[in-house]
């Protein structure tokens, strides 16, 4: 089989094939805990193996970190943004070789790995906007000779969980803007991509060295869910930022308020898009395409329920099925594929298993899925996107399942339509498409979606990282990335000073002596 480049893009992210799993920086530890090997979904090789995290290696970390942030948060923010700065530097020189570790590791195609990496990058640029306005508020006192403002000191020790399908994205998005803040990050990556944390961890130590950056402030621990039980039970941790599934979240949350520490929670979708009588069909269908076989249906936003007006149901039916028949299902490192593996072979039973209720619960295939095999598909963990008519009723329906299966659910009147979409635990990602300037009103207003993110005529596949990302309901209420989700990383503080000759009580208190 082509190479397609990873042995030099291995090569040049330092990843080899026993790799360490526990860091505060240029320092690697050595470890008892057990080895994770990493196999590819795209060919089934083993492409490398990291040693998880100890007990002990786990408290040296903590630790490390708490020691490192009594100096990282005296640094200036400007000049934390400047180290932030020419991490994105180092990223963008990377690019391609980060872009296609992400590609193989992981099996979304080698487009969006890019595009995942240029997230990165973008959240480098907006971290370092963001250290020159880390702005508080100057409020007028009710007392003469008094002055009031607020102002967010660093936080501490931000422990971030992030998960498979985006497994350098999601940690960037926290990490740049914590550190930033003054944080100092311990980041627990998906056991199912390793290799992806170990390669950016090498990248970002580099910067690190060459600015003096404290040793600890970036730090690795890799494992499984008991590493993360560790890092959500620490009273050390004040914030644990968390993506991932909603049972994940759950168990996360409760952990974390029981002993009163902060978590940020973006988990599960189950995203729509209603697709209008005067939708312009020609971007709906791309949209709602890319939005439910992109990373083979396995992003958080992942297009899963098309909520369509009767008018047009039978033509966006035609031309679903004509746009599915010419996807190419295939390596996601060789650019003529439109969609790539499963991330394993237990995503795949997860997909079979779907496939069997929506049958069993009456639903209707538009176009059958089924797992596929022979050459190419060795690794097992290549199937089709498959399509389904069903009621928004069916349990399989209003659960999420991370994999490319599309719901059709006809509608008649827009509010039955917004009905539909809301009828979900879950409240991530949702779109409308119209050219009906009233029906955008509507969707987007107080009785429209009830999402974190709601697009008008573009799907709800993909974010920009401007804009605060997460959403409602199950889905956790957490927002991280862009707007002014830093606070969430800081600690806040309201200021009052006297400077007066006298101490007049507030509300008018009377209290003499």
């Amino acid at each position: 089989m082509k190479d397609f480049g990873i042995k030099e893009a291995l090569q040049s992210l330092n990843v080899k094939k026993s790799n360490g799993g526990t860091s505060t920086g240029k320092k690697w530890m050595k470890s008892s805990g057990v080895a994770i090997n990493s196999y590819s979904p795209v060919d089934g090789k083993l492409i490398g193996t990291v040693q998880s995290t100890d007990e002990r290696s786990f408290a040296k970390v903590v630790e490390q970190a708490e020691k490192a942030f009594a100096e990282w948060r005296l640094v200036p923010a400007p000049k934390r943004g400047e180290v932030v700065r020419q991490i994105g530097e180092a990223l963008r020189a990377k690019k391609e070789h980060l872009g296609k570790l992400v590609s193989y590791e992981m099996g979304k195609s080698y487009q969006e790995g890019l595009g995942e990496v240029q997230e990165m990058i973008d959240i480098c640029d907006f971290a370092v906007g963001l250290s020159r306005q880390l702005n508080g508020l100057t409020m007028h006192s009710e007392r003469p000779l008094h002055r009031m403002y607020e102002q967010y000191h660093p936080l501490g020790l931000v422990g971030i969980i992030s998960a498979f399908n985006f497994p350098v994205a999601v940690w960037s998005w926290n990490s740049m803007i914590a550190w930033v803040c003054g944080d100092v990050c311990i980041w627990k990556p998906s056991e199912k991509t390793p290799l992806c944390s170990i390669a950016c961890q090498n990248i970002v130590a580099e910067v690190f060295e060459k600015n003096n950056v404290p040793e600890g402030v970036s730090c690795i621990v890799n494992g499984d869910y008991r590493i993360g039980q560790q890092l959500c039970a620490s009273e050390n941790i004040p914030l644990i930022s968390a993506t991932g599934s909603v049972r994940m979240g759950k168990a996360v949350g409760q952990t974390v308020s029981a002993r009163l520490g902060r978590a940020l929670l973006e988990l599960g979708g189950n995203n729509a898009i209603i697709i209008t009588e005067n939708a312009n069909l020609d971007m709906s269908i791309i949209g709602a395409v890319f939005g439910a076989v992109g990373t083979a249906g396995q992003r958080c936003t992942t297009t899963r329920r098309l909520i369509i007006h009767e008018k047009v149901y039978e033509e966006v039916i035609g031309r679903l099925k004509k746009a599915y028949g010419q996807l190419r299902i295939g390596n996601p490192l060789d650019q003529h594929n439109h969609v790539g593996p499963l991330i394993d072979t237990l995503a795949v039973k997860t997909y079979k298993s779907a496939l069997s209720k929506i049958k069993s619960e009456g639903g209707t295939f538009v176009v059958h899925g089924g797992v596929l095999t022979g050459k190419g598909y060795e690794s097992g963990c290549y199937v089709k996107p498959a399509i389904a008519e069903v009621s928004n009723r069916f349990e399989i329906v209003q659960a999420e399942t991370f994999a490319p299966i599309l719901y059709l659910i006809k509608y008649k009147t827009l509010d039955e339509a917004i009905a539909l979409q809301n009828g979900v635990k879950q409240g991530l990602s949702s779109a409308i498409m119209t050219t009906r300037l009233q029906d955008m009103e509507k969707f987007l207003s107080h009785a429209g979606s009830d999402c974190g993110i709601a697009n008008v005529n573009i799907g709800t596949s993909g974010a920009e990282i401007g804009g605060a990302f997460g959403g409602e309901k199950e889905t956790g209420g957490g927002r991280e990335s862009g707007s002014d989700s830093w606070k969430v990383y800081m600690r806040r503080q309201t200021n009052t000073i006297n400077f007066g000759d006298s101490l007049p009580l507030a509300q008018g208190i009377k209290f003499d002596l």
